[in-house]
């Protein structure tokens, strides 16, 4: 029952964040975007969305994994993901490269 709290409220935080971020950090969307930042190593959190293809998901895990670079997974689906970033569409792996005001990188490794 704890544990359940504890995700809910994690994914409230970052639900909560993303609009912060999208206006006042720097961040990118898009899966070739982010494989490029990832191989570059400009990326500090990379968000998956839970409805993301498998095959899309293991490749940008290995690649921010090489980068050592950290990984989210997001509960929600990719429709939730791009709403939450103020998008009228689906986003499947966002990328963070500058999180400026908001600590999201630092509370979404930890969770």
């Amino acid at each position: 029952m704890v544990a359940a709290r504890k995700t809910k409220k994690s994914l409230e935080l970052i639900k909560s964040r993303q609009p912060l971020i999208t206006k006042s950090g720097k961040h990118m969307l898009g899966f070739k975007q982010t494989l490029k930042m990832i191989r570059h190593g400009k990326v500090k959190l990379v968000i998956l969305a839970n409805y993301c293809p498998s095959l899309r998901k293991f490749e940008t895990e290995y690649y921010a994994m090489l980068a050592k670079t950290s990984v989210h997974h997001y509960r929600g689906n990719n429709t939730e993901s791009g709403t939450a970033r103020g998008k009228y569409y689906r986003v499947c792996t966002p990328a963070i490269t500058d999180p400026y005001d908001s600590d999201i990188s630092l509370e979404a490794c930890h969770n």
